[in-house]
């Protein structure tokens, strides 16, 4: 740190805070892919996507707050001290990471208050993206209907799976607060429905629900029967937890076997095993997917609002999408 100071050109001041790099370091460092998980292109698309929508947003609510129509030209006034490509930048931080909002303020010497406003203005954009299509640039999957529409069109075999994120627990004597406690993890978490193809890409994810909440019914709200109804053709591979499913569809939903009893004959137990092994194998992918986004901190242990839990999910696994469509 002295041999740093004593180059001049490292370092500053930020009022009382220690020593920092300057903004412009701290802008470089950050768009390395460790702290952003995207690649530097990546992030120049993104920026690039994301700046039309950013506008008209960051426009209409000066307006709103304004209530008349602009009367000077855009960009007149003082500059902001976090442009647009920094918001950026520091939202994929944080949805990588989970650095403290504080932290990054004292990079680019700004108040944590302009950190943690980036954050809810960019977040939201990354959520209402889509999920990229392999082989389809520019086509972006929203809802569970089109992921499943996909398939039908392309012959595409999904897979299905849910998983959970432990969160911070509900204050006491709050109204629903034993939704959120998982009977598998015996946690307080969020559950969120994820959907793959058969090399592991991510398709679609949603159906953000409290963690008391069973896998299936998660996904049947989301319209999954009445969708397998409309697309007679489309095949599903799921784990136990959805065999409710695979007997209302036994020719669409395949599902793990039953386990035979005690006192089976080997061969019988030997089949068994091989059917279970085959199903896992073709249905492991999913797994793969879901591990995927759980490189990402918030979706290992959350800290933030519960509320604000779904778009960060949803604009994580966005990002991870961008990349596993290019596989």
């Amino acid at each position: 740190m002295i041999a740093g100071a004593a180059a001049g050109h490292a370092w500053g001041r930020t009022g009382d805070h220690a020593w920092v790099f300057k903004p412009t370091w701290a802008r470089a460092a950050l768009t390395h892919p460790v702290f952003t998980g995207i690649a530097r292109q990546h992030l120049a698309d993104l920026i690039a996507e994301l700046a039309g929508p950013w506008t008209a947003a960051h426009e209409g609510a000066l307006g709103q707050r304004r209530g008349h129509a602009r009367r000077r030209a855009p960009g007149a006034g003082p500059r902001q001290r976090l442009g647009f490509p920094d918001r950026v930048l520091v939202t994929l931080v944080v949805l990588r990471t989970q650095l403290p909002h504080q932290a990054l303020a004292v990079l680019y010497r700004v108040d944590r208050a302009t950190v943690t406003r980036a954050v809810q203005e960019v977040r939201p954009l990354l959520a209402a993206r889509g999920f990229a299509v392999p082989d389809l640039p520019g086509v972006r999957l929203r809802t569970l209907a089109d992921a499943v529409a996909y398939a039908a069109a392309h012959g595409v075999q999904l897979r299905i799976d849910a998983t959970e994120t432990q969160v911070r627990r509900p204050a006491a004597k709050r109204p629903g607060r034993r939704a959120f406690i998982s009977g598998k993890r015996k946690q307080n978490t969020i559950k969120t429905t994820a959907v793959c193809d058969g090399q592991g890409r991510t398709l679609w994810a949603g159906a953000v629900r409290p963690g008391r909440m069973h896998d299936q019914t998660a996904v049947k709200t989301e319209g999954i029967e009445a969708l397998l109804r409309q697309h007679p053709r489309v095949r599903i591979r799921v784990d136990t937890g959805y065999r409710g499913l695979a007997k209302a569809f036994p020719t669409q939903v395949s599902v793990p076997p039953l386990p035979p009893a005690k006192d089976a004959p080997p061969d019988t137990i030997i089949a068994y095993k091989q059917a279970r092994t085959l199903q896992s194998s073709r249905r492991i992918c999913i797994e793969h997917a879901i591990a995927e986004h759980k490189q990402w901190r918030p979706l290992q242990r959350y800290l933030g609002r519960r509320d604000a839990y779904p778009e960060t999910y949803l604009a994580i696994a966005a990002l991870v999408s961008d990349r596993s469509a290019r596989r």
